[in-house]
């Protein structure tokens, strides 16, 4: 475990000429809100309280949103539905037909292009790395996309769904953010604050520490900006990410974004070597401070949830892994998410 105090809060975030042409998180939590309302499979998910880990432990548990397993569910699907809903379209199952939706995806991202993508009309194509088990490819094609197989790891197969958008002139749908590329994961981001209203109505009390476990950042940045702006400087938010994949950490430690390098984690969805960079700016003046967990460390809390009915991924577990190792104390209320059931 490595932990880094974020010394660019108190001056409000990152350089602005780093972050140039990058947009703050979204907060206008309203929106998601009345979009996913429509949804048939919407429903708030549970706060549940952990047993045995030394502190009051509120987990927002995200398993079964929206029947897909993890709160990826709220992102590209909400994306698509905002497009849909500005069609004007009178028939909304058939008003984005013609169109395609393409991206890369190791977990659940995937699922959410293709689930939002079938409810109206559209298309989805989904590039899977060669790493990534084919019974998640299935759990794809069940759900109605194209399945294409590129590339050794996660950055190959998104440099070819960006290729193919580029030459077939389909939507790239990524759950990240780059230089160029910020509108669509600006509104993906802004469909995870339907899980932060709600933690933040469920939570009997201000919790005093706040663990969001990150990949590219992208819940991360959605959760802790909206919980700033609702709760103030009172909790102290912490980051977690993988000993192999500190992406976030590094380019807080570097006061840029970077790329980082390192061996493959089992926290599979959590195994980004690159920041979002709107997650980034957002991070950068929100959080208190960047943790990693190694994968022992990650896999070593599974039997106690699993115990207790809550059984998830290292992915999924992150955050309460970092409890387990920081014990912020019997006074502490900590509040973290599970972000995805046991097969993500």
């Amino acid at each position: 475990m490595d932990i880094l105090e974020n010394a660019w809060r108190p001056q409000g975030g990152l350089d602005e000429d780093v972050m140039a042409g990058v947009p703050w998180p979204s907060v206008e939590a309203g929106r998601p809100g009345q979009l996913l309302a429509r949804c048939p499979a919407a429903a708030m998910t549970p706060l549940t309280v952990l047993d045995g880990f030394g502190a009051t432990v509120w987990a927002k548990d995200e398993r079964g949103r929206m029947g897909l397993g993890s709160f990826k569910a709220l992102g590209a699907a909400y994306v698509i539905a905002h497009e849909a809903d500005a069609t004007g379209a009178e028939d909304m199952s058939t008003a984005l037909e013609g169109r395609t939706y393409v991206t890369a995806s190791a977990g659940n991202h995937g699922m959410s292009v293709a689930a939002g993508a079938r409810v109206f009309g559209a298309k989805a194509v989904v590039y899977l790395a060669e790493t990534v088990p084919e019974g998640f490819a299935q759990r794809l094609r069940d759900k109605g996309a194209e399945v294409v197989r590129e590339g050794a790891e996660y950055a190959a197969s998104m440099a070819a769904a960006a290729n193919a958008a580029g030459a077939k002139g389909w939507t790239l749908l990524s759950d990240s953010s780059w230089p160029g590329y910020v509108d669509i994961p600006h509104r993906l981001m802004e469909g995870y604050l339907a899980m932060a209203t709600e933690a933040v109505k469920q939570c009997p009390k201000t919790p005093t520490h706040i663990y969001l476990q990150a990949g590219v950042g992208g819940l991360a940045g959605a959760c802790a900006a909206y919980f700033r702006s609702v709760w103030g400087g009172a909790p102290r938010i912490t980051v977690v990410e993988p000993a192999a994949a500190p992406a976030l950490m590094e380019s807080i430690r570097a006061g840029k974004p970077v790329v980082t390098e390192g061996p493959v984690s089992n926290m599979g969805r959590l195994d980004c070597k690159e920041p979002s960079l709107i997650a980034l700016k957002g991070l950068a003046r929100d959080a208190d401070a960047f943790l990693t967990i190694t994968d022992e460390e990650a896999e070593g809390v599974l039997a106690e949830l699993e115990a207790q009915d809550m059984a998830t991924t290292t992915s999924g577990a992150a955050g309460i892994a970092a409890v387990k190792e920081m014990n912020p104390g019997a006074d502490a209320r900590v509040l973290t998410i599970i972000s995805e059931d046991s097969e993500g």
